[in-house]
């Protein structure tokens, strides 16, 4: 027989709240309609089982079965098992008849089924033939996402994150690696859901992700910052004080330098885990004062003058 996951179909973890498998039901069954796919199998066979996952895991008492059933045996899905080798009584019959109809599959039959198993009577411990054997299980590992800035990554700092498991919501501390990378994972080992009857802890994995819209943009190692400069400056050039992730650095600007034209200061930009540093560039953003004194529109409107008279 196929174990069935059905966490999996419905591409969600065991945490999951009922008003999200709502909506990842509503989503899988809208993408997989027979409606929307005329004459594909393939869709067809994913509706059905979109359903079926449906079907169990939004009834609390179904749910609360299966999940029992799961946490003890740790299968994944398509795993190919005989019930009799897992607890459930040399002396129960496999074979049944069934009220539901055909679009399910043998899994939810003899579990679910009108004429299958009693997992209640199972899991109760109801008659000596159809109690479980107890195995130690490992836990499930657990997924989430940590977003830092690039300096955070490149100081290394600590952090924290609450996440929420089956016996409950807990807080952890842990560091940050130096130099770590966008899209890496940290794992938290044994920090993800309590193993059964034994069985040692899952994982936690946290996946990184650099926050946009801050001071700087990381691209690999390079980082990408903007610098405002007036007008006077980007034509005549000069110095100007800049930030980088190590403390400031004076700059010099080339005359006549252009909105988005690039300064590239080598060296300075994120760094690794072996240590090494890429560049940082410097993106010029060219404004204006935000006050106009009349003396100062004077000016503009004289170099304005000058430069049409020069132009035409």
């Amino acid at each position: 027989m196929k174990y069935k996951d059905y966490y999996s179909i419905l591409g969600l973890n065991k945490n999951a709240t009922q008003d999200e498998i709502k909506r990842a039901y509503r989503k899988l069954a809208k993408k997989y309609h027979p409606d929307a796919n005329p004459n594909d199998k393939k869709a067809e066979e994913k509706f059905k089982e979109v359903n079926e996952a449906y079907e169990v895991l939004s009834d609390p008492e179904k749910r609360k079965k299966y999940d029992a059933f799961g946490s003890a045996y740790n299968f994944e899905d398509g795993f190919d098992f005989d019930p009799a080798r897992y607890g459930f009584g040399n002396n129960v019959r496999y074979e049944y008849r069934t009220n539901v109809g055909g679009d399910y599959s043998d899994f939810f039959k003899i579990f679910f089924g009108d004429d299958g198993f009693d997992l209640g009577s199972i899991f109760d411990g109801f008659g000596r033939q159809r109690k479980r054997k107890s195995y130690p299980a490992q836990g499930s590992d657990i997924e989430s996402e940590i977003e830092i800035s690039p300096e955070e990554g490149f100081a290394g700092v600590e952090k924290s994150i609450s996440i929420r498991t089956r016996t409950g919501e807990k807080t952890l501390s842990f560091k940050i690696p130096k130099g770590v990378k966008d899209g890496e994972k940290i794992r938290l080992k044994g920090q993800g859901e309590p193993g059964t009857n034994g069985g040692s802890n899952g994982d936690l994995y946290l996946t990184v992700k650099f926050k946009k819209g801050g001071k700087f943009e990381i691209d690999g190692k390079d980082l990408l910052t903007v610098l405002d400069v007036m007008p006077w400056d980007a034509a005549l050039g000069g110095e100007k004080t800049v930030d980088t992730l190590d403390g400031k650095i004076l700059i010099k600007i080339p005359p006549g330098i252009q909105t988005d034209n690039k300064i590239r200061v080598p060296g300075k930009g994120y760094i690794d885990r072996n240590g090494l540093r890429g560049d940082l560039y410097i993106k010029i953003r060219i404004v204006n004062p935000k006050i106009l004194t009349p003396e100062v529109r004077k000016l503009y409107e004289k170099l304005r003058d000058i430069v049409k008279a020069t132009t035409y």
